[in-house]
């Protein structure tokens, strides 16, 4: 009789036991999920409150560059093609610019539109060009991008709709922005006279 109640109360207890144990992995799952995704807008959000923080800026309206596949085909080398019009990514430490010290402007390889001054540019330690702003962001167009499981903010020439990179939270002040560029995707032109682009 006695064990049988025992035994009763031990499967309550344990029925209770496991509910609470359930009832507490639900909400730390939640709220780490909660976390997770609040992390990952955490760059959009930047990005997109960098953009006031950004040096020069300019509303001059940019006129569009519009060419067929075949046409960029012909203009643009293999690697400029495949990172510029079809999104590719240059391995890190093998860009031309990843550690480049002039002064100059940087520009669209595909449209010559000024993208970022050397002012701006910073040694991340990934191996491709960083800045910490866009010449204008009136220059440059941003956009979500969910490719390979990840969310990230995708940079694109406002000229021409060219892939340039992608743009993270982690950059020194006063944006904290990292404009991780292609350097395929740009094409330097040094300042001889000391002069800012616009």
């Amino acid at each position: 009789m006695e064990y049988g109640f025992l035994k009763r109360l031990y499967s309550v207890d344990r029925r209770f036991f496991l509910k609470t144990l359930g009832q507490i992995a639900l909400f730390f799952g939640f709220s780490s999920v909660f976390s997770f995704l609040s992390s990952q807008d955490r760059p959009l959000a930047l990005a997109k409150s960098g953009e006031k923080m950004a040096a020069n800026q300019d509303r001059t309206i940019i006129g569009k560059v519009v060419k067929s596949e075949e046409e960029w085909r012909r203009i643009l080398t293999a690697e400029e093609f495949n990172i510029l019009r079809k999104k590719g990514t240059e391995r890190p430490f093998t860009g031309r610019y990843h550690d480049s010290k002039g002064k100059g402007i940087y520009r669209c390889a595909g449209c010559d539109l000024d993208l970022f001054h050397s002012d701006t540019k910073f040694d991340s330690g990934t191996g491709w060009p960083s800045f910490w702003a866009p010449i204008s962001e009136n220059h440059i167009r941003k956009e979500e991008d969910n490719s390979f499981f990840m969310r990230r903010i995708e940079v694109l020439c406002a000229r021409c709709d060219g892939h340039l990179g992608h743009v993270f939270n982690d950059g020194p002040p006063p944006t904290r922005l990292r404009y991780c560029m292609n350097s395929a995707a740009l094409k330097f032109a040094e300042d001889k006279e000391g002069k800012r682009g616009g």
